[in-house]
C-alpha cells in the first residue's frame, strides 16, 4: 500500500511540474509534442510525401549534401543512415526510401544556428534508393543511393 501512494505522490509531483512550466510559459504545446504533417507520412509515393513535408516536390540534385547509408543492408529492420548539408541556410531535412508502402521515413526542422546534421536509422522493406531532401534559402535540394535490402542477411 505505501508504495502505491509512493507512486501517486511522483505522479502528481511531475504533473503539477509540467502544469505550472506550461502556465508560466516556458513550455508551449509545440514545443512538448512534435508537429508532423499526417498527410505526408500517409503518402504512398515520394512525391506526394514531400509535398506535404516541404510544401513542394521540386527538387535540385546538390553534391554539397552528404548521405552515408551502406550499400548493402543485411537487416532492411535497422538500416543506419546520416545526412550532412553543407549548404548555408539549412532548415529543414526529410529522408525518403522511395519503394517502402509510405516513402516519408522522418523529417526534421532546424534552428537558425544549428549544423545541418541527421543520423538515424530506418526501416526499408526491399531494395530502393534513399533519398535525402534538404530546404534551404526557401529551396529543395536533394541527393539519392540504392540500398540493396538482402533476405535473412545472406547476401543475395
Amino acid at each position: 500500500m505505501n508504495q502505491n501512494r509512493r507512486v501517486l505522490l511522483k505522479g502528481s509531483l511531475a504533473a503539477g511540474a509540467v502544469g505550472a512550466a506550461v502556465s508560466a510559459g516556458l513550455l508551449t504545446p509545440k514545443a512538448v509534442m512534435a508537429a508532423w504533417s499526417k498527410e505526408a507520412f500517409e503518402a504512398k509515393d515520394t512525391n506526394a510525401a514531400l509535398a506535404g513535408a516541404m510544401g513542394s516536390s521540386d527538387t535540385t540534385a546538390s553534391d554539397k549534401i552528404k548521405l552515408k547509408a551502406p550499400d548493402i543492408a543485411e537487416n532492411g529492420a535497422v538500416v543506419p543512415i546520416t545526412v550532412t548539408s553543407g549548404i548555408d541556410g539549412t532548415t529543414n531535412m526529410s529522408i525518403l526510401v522511395a519503394n517502402n508502402n509510405t516513402p516519408l521515413t522522418s523529417s526534421y526542422a532546424f534552428g537558425p544556428d544549428t549544423e545541418g546534421y541527421i543520423s538515424t536509422r530506418v526501416k526499408m522493406g526491399k531494395t530502393s534508393d534513399v533519398i535525402a531532401v534538404v530546404k534551404a534559402g526557401g529551396k529543395l535540394y536533394s541527393t539519392r543511393k540504392e540500398v540493396k535490402v538482402t533476405i535473412g542477411g545472406c547476401g543475395g
